[in-house]
């Protein structure tokens, strides 16, 4: 990891492993943030310039692809050697980022839907239809 953030140890401490996703996000969210590039996990990295691209446009592309590589490098670095190996061929962060939500995004969810449906009560005044409907909305 970087020397420069000593942020980045939280990531050498935490390296993700699968389970402990949501976690690792924060962390490494934590260390985009203080490096001033998390954006490159948000925005969608533009893949060459405008052929009419001016010197600030290039200059500012550039930076982006700079950016994006220092992400990529924490997000890999701080992966556990099997996760490593599956991700080290990915062109940049969003590849890795959009794979990683799709197996470990939302594990959590399903279980959000069964809390609701078996703390909910039927309220008083409000009609058995309103309370289905309700009901069946965390199940969609």
């Amino acid at each position: 990891m970087s020397s420069r953030n000593p942020l980045s140890i939280i990531l050498d401490q935490n390296k993700l492993t699968g389970p402990n996703y949501h976690d690792w996000l924060r962390n490494l969210k934590i260390v985009l943030n203080y490096e001033k590039i998390a954006y490159v996990l948000k925005k969608a990295l533009p893949k060459q310039a405008a052929a009419n691209a001016t010197t600030e446009e290039l200059a500012k592309l550039y930076k982006w692809w700079d950016h994006d590589l220092q992400a990529k490098s924490y997000m890999l670095a701080s992966m556990s050697n099997e996760l490593h190996r599956w991700f080290e061929e990915a062109v940049n962060d969003a590849d890795i980022y959009g794979h990683l939500q799709e197996l470990y995004g939302e594990q959590t969810r399903p279980l959000r839907p069964i809390k609701q449906l078996m703390t909910s009560r039927l309220r008083e005044g409000v009609s058995v239809h309103e309370h289905g409907v309700r009901m069946i909305g965390p199940i969609k």
